[in-house]
């Protein structure tokens, strides 16, 4: 078997569980195969004193084996606000003895990034120490956010241009890596993958009901009820899917995630008199998610930016039309009206694209039918495919 090491700060643990679930799910669909032994560096920032949350971050084991993939945790000093200048070096650092030491083991033949910053400098360094080929991979902030800031920038550039190849989420995110600089020639589309077995139409009585017994806030039959899915953060535009309830008669709103953003949204949910109508879930176990999206009328992400969100390849699958913004990948899911709308970035107009969904429901298999082409199998195999192709360039 040809052995790849995959360097992913973005990779879950047992205090994080759901940090990277994706990037997970991928890389345990190839380590299923019979052509490709996958190894897991997933490095650790711990401040020179790891107080707070930080503590149970320095007590994560530092080796483990979870779904059939060997995971290494090394820890590197991390600088919380001011440090990001120095992380892929730190990192790299942290990482290269191990690395070496698996090498000397078990010779690898690729390395891998699976987010382009700061582990795709910290890869490009180590894959030239050990002489292997360099895949890296773009998901959305990375180069949305970090492409902006002229040091990360400058450095996923010369990472860029070191590599062998390049992956990104979406077509609308190869562009944006281009427009950066980074070789287009070298980069080709890998969209997420999908747990099909979970995510699917589930249609049976008191499913609403059921929900709300287990999360504790109620989820009536007749009222318009939205989900939105992701972290409690600014650029995912909770706020304003709160304030276009304001414009959606009865509807109720289910937050799932966490984030910094929180203690604002239920502000602003009681300042509009809308409290009685938002409901925070939190992070919810894969098992339930899929339950909320198939009880739901619609999926509602007002987002700022993305690479393409596997909140809106879920929500598809189960059904549930998105109501999302015209960024990233967007315009590559939502193709026509059964999928969704693509609104504006404000409550007004996310209002009037959830209203026209309700006045018109599209049919929940056709709605499910828009995310066929998405699988962790198919999503293992073009991946596999990749690493092949740099191995004989």
């Amino acid at each position: 078997m040809k052995h790849v090491v995959v360097l992913s700060t973005l990779y879950p643990n047992t205090v994080n569980p759901r940090f990277g679930t994706f990037v997970a799910r991928s890389l345990e669909a190839m380590a299923k195969r019979a052509d490709w032994n996958v190894t897991v560096v997933n490095p650790i920032g711990l401040p020179p004193i790891a107080l707070g949350r930080y503590r149970a971050l320095s007590a994560l084991d530092a080796i483990s084996v979870e779904a059939g993939v060997t995971v290494h945790r090394p820890r590197f000093t991390l600088i919380p606000a001011v440090g990001a200048r120095r992380n892929a070096s730190a990192i790299a650092k942290a990482a290269l003895p191990l690395i070496q030491q698996i090498h000397a083991e078990t010779p690898i033949d690729m390395i891998d990034a699976q987010f382009f910053f700061p582990d795709g400098p910290a890869a490009a360094w180590i894959a030239r120490q050990i002489g292997v080929p360099l895949s890296l991979k773009a998901r959305g902030s990375d180069i949305t956010y970090w492409g902006d800031i002229d040091f990360a920038r400058e450095q996923m550039i010369e990472a860029a241009e070191g590599a062998d190849g390049i992956l990104a989420v979406s077509e609308a995110l190869a562009g944006q890596m281009a427009e950066i600089g980074m070789p287009r020639s070298k980069i080709r589309v890998h969209y997420t993958g999908l747990d099909r077995d979970r995510f699917r139409p589930l249609e049976h009585t008191q499913l609403r009901a059921q929900l709300g017994a287990e999360l504790g806030f109620a989820m009536p039959d007749n009222a318009p009820l939205l989900t939105c899915v992701g972290a409690l953060i600014e650029r995912k535009g909770q706020d304003i899917a709160i304030a276009a309830l304001a414009n959606i008669e009865g509807a109720r709103l289910v937050l799932v995630g966490k984030g910094d953003d929180e203690a604002h949204l239920r502000a602003l949910a009681q300042d509009l008199g809308l409290a009685e109508r938002v409901h925070f879930a939190g992070s919810l176990d894969h098992d339930l998610l899929p339950l909320i999206l198939s009880a739901s009328d619609a999926m509602v992400l007002p987002t700022m930016n993305e690479g393409l969100a596997n909140a809106w390849v879920e929500a598809l699958a189960c059904g549930t039309p998105v109501v999302t913004c015209d960024v990233g990948g967007a315009r590559e899911l939502i193709t026509n009206n059964t999928a969704g709308r693509l609104v504006e970035r404000n409550p007004e107009s996310v209002a009037a694209g959830v209203n026209e969904i309700l006045n018109n429901p599209p049919m929940r298999q056709a709605v499910a039918a828009m995310a066929e082409r998405f699988s962790w199998d198919t999503n293992a195999l073009e991946l596999a495919a990749h690493y092949d192709t740099l191995l004989r360039e």
